[in-house]
């Protein structure tokens, strides 16, 4: 046979086997974000503070990021939710469950469920999905290079807890006294550079401890009886999941309240400023890929929003009695009507 004769059969013979193993599923193209080893589907764990994955509303961002990379859950990719309950106590065991399991990453938020996470292991990648400090409580080394197996998200808490006193002062420039909500699972610094931030603005600010649920009513109690003007809730993964909660105690006591995130406001607040957590959950998706894909953790970069918003709610300004000022309606991102 000449050589072209034998060139048209091994190319009548290559369609055949694509034919055959396209009919059979075996050159199907696999929705992945990067090839699997046969088998095997990765699994990653989602630690949080609230109710997973109903009620936590910053989940579907984090699902969104996924499914914009080529994941599809349950088919090459796998989530293991895990849920604290508003209890921070339960971070330590529902991490040591992850590690059990065998996740290949742990996703996490807040002090005590990055801290629950590395403790349970210095192998697993964490990322961290929201963070205010992670160089100050020594989850990472610095934000450039991260060293361990945790890196993620941080969104410069420290800064943020001292604009939105700022901010409040001039939402209300009557306001005289404030009283902080302080979670004592998160870092004193955030109550710390808020008491400094209020005694430059000539503010008695007063800290009060609350870990959940059932110390908000005593705080709002305790407010009132201090003669507060308004409240600051600092930054809490807990406060987060128990926002509508805190929300309507603020109506209950007519108290005004800069929150941390727009979530609040969503909800009836007042008004917030800070990241906006959806793009941060978005993101943190995008270091699961990364690290999926042979990534180590050590060598990437903790990233800061490229986002701030400050957000308005003229309904409750006016179920307060409020008027809101108008240097602050013309920076605001959104205003609630």
């Amino acid at each position: 046979m000449s050589r072209g004769g034998r060139g048209v059969v091994r190319f009548h013979l290559a369609r055949v086997v694509l034919i055959v193993a396209l009919a059979f599923g075996g050159l199907a193209p696999l929705p992945l974000a990067r090839a699997q080893p046969p088998g095997k589907i990765p699994r990653v764990g989602i630690l949080r503070a609230g109710i997973l994955p109903a009620g936590d509303p910053f989940i579907e961002p984090f699902r969104q990021g996924l499914r914009d990379l080529g994941y599809v859950e349950g088919q090459n990719i796998l989530l293991e939710f895990r849920s604290a309950g508003g209890k921070p106590e339960r971070f330590p065991a529902l991490a040591a469950d992850l590690v059990r399991l065998k996740v290949d990453i742990i996703v996490a938020s807040g002090t005590a469920g990055i801290r629950a996470a590395k403790e349970a292991s210095t192998t697993i990648p964490i990322i961290m999905a929201v963070h205010g400090s992670p160089v100050e409580v020594g989850f990472v080394k610095s934000l450039a290079r991260p060293g361990g197996n945790i890196t993620g998200l941080s969104f410069v808490n420290p800064e943020l807890s001292a604009k939105r006193v700022e901010l409040l002062k001039e939402l209300i420039p009557k306001v005289r006294r404030v009283v902080a909500f302080w979670d004592p699972t998160t870092p004193r610094l955030h109550a710390d550079v808020t008491d400094r931030a209020a005694r430059s603005l000539g503010l008695q600010l007063e800290v009060i401890e609350a870990r959940g649920r059932a110390d908000f009513a005593g705080a709002f109690a305790a407010a009132g009886r201090q003669h507060a003007g308004a409240v600051i809730p600092l930054a809490s993964p807990v406060f987060v999941s128990e926002r509508r909660f805190l929300v309507d105690l603020a109506a209950k006591h007519r108290l005004p309240a800069m929150y941390e995130t727009r979530e609040f406001v969503d909800e009836g607040g007042l008004a917030s400023y800070g990241a906006h957590y959806p793009d941060l959950f978005r993101r943190a998706a995008v270091f699961v890929d990364k690290i999926l894909k042979g990534a180590k953790p050590a060598d990437l970069p903790v990233e800061q929003p490229t986002r701030l918003d400050l957000v308005v709610n003229l309904k409750t300004a006016k179920a307060l009695g409020l008027t809101i000022p108008p240097s602050i309606l013309v920076r605001a991102d959104q205003v609630i009507q």
